[in-house]
């Protein structure tokens, strides 16, 4: 059974950090490009990162660029978002997703494969 397990969502005082993280079974994320969205109440699904299948090149939306940082660790099969001077305007649902494209891609939806069920991050004071 293909599954993705996110955790690591909290409430985080503006400027803190957080690591989140998904783990994958019943396949292997070092064959995918993984995937980063967000999705905030009564806002679109964003993309916020992905690292790519073929080479590991990883792209971010503006926005948290020089904060954000994806990463993937195949013995634990797992990839992980890794996030620094959070601001309020990160809090969201975010969810991992894989793809089978060789470059990974911000745009969601049918491009992407599998979909894991959100972990919450909430900044605020």
């Amino acid at each position: 059974q293909v599954q993705f397990v996110e955790s690591g969502g909290a409430l985080v005082q503006p400027g803190g950090s957080l690591t989140l993280s998904c783990a994958a079974s019943g396949f292997t994320v070092d064959d995918y490009g993984i995937g980063w969205f967000r999705q905030a109440p009564g806002k679109e699904r964003e993309g916020v990162s992905c690292i790519s299948r073929l080479d590991d090149s990883t792209s971010y939306v503006d926005s948290v660029k020089g904060r954000f940082t994806i990463s993937r660790d195949n013995a634990k099969n797992t990839v992980y978002l890794q996030m620094i001077s959070l601001k309020p305007e990160d809090t969201a649902v975010y969810y991992c997703a894989a793809t089978e494209l060789p470059y990974c891609t911000l745009v969601g939806g049918p491009t992407y494969d599998y979909w894991g069920q959100g972990t919450q991050v909430t900044v605020s004071s």
